[in-house]
């Protein structure tokens, strides 16, 4: 079945509580509930990977590697939040401070993130995401 995308404009209400589910569920390790904000059809742009990754099953399968190896998310937390809307899309970019653990060994990184938002088959999806190391953070760890 093809995903339905609608022609409805966004509400930022909206915008912000898909991003904050997205984020609370990532900050949580909930891999359900992470993914479920994605469309099947997403992409994804993170500075750390060699490639762009083309699709929310390409992100999972990546995820489950990550999982393997003892990884967690500890702690996110997002400031500098700003929606951009565009009719039935939107743009959603902030800044956030994640701690992970990897085998007991836990890392800060603060980074920048922008996701792309659109109406599909009733509710809001995250449709691309892109991660990028933040300039005031640049060869550190927080």
């Amino acid at each position: 079945m093809t995903a339905q995308y609608q022609p409805q404009p966004l509400a930022e209400h909206e915008v912000t509580a898909a991003a904050r589910d997205l984020v609370l569920a990532f900050s949580r390790t909930d891999t359900d509930a992470y993914f479920a904000a994605f469309a099947p059809e997403a992409t994804f742009v993170f500075h750390p990977e060699d490639r762009r990754l083309e699709s929310r099953a390409e992100y999972e399968a990546l995820w489950k590697t990550w999982l393997a190896g003892d990884w967690s998310v500890t702690a996110c937390e997002r400031s500098e939040a700003r929606v951009q809307l565009l009719g039935s899309t939107a743009v959603f970019s902030h800044t956030v401070h994640t701690t992970t653990s990897t085998g007991g060994t836990e890392e800060t990184t603060v980074e920048r993130e922008t996701i792309v938002f659109a109406r599909i088959d009733g509710r809001i999806l995250a449709v691309h995401e892109h991660l990028s190391p933040s300039p005031a953070a640049a060869g550190s760890t927080a």
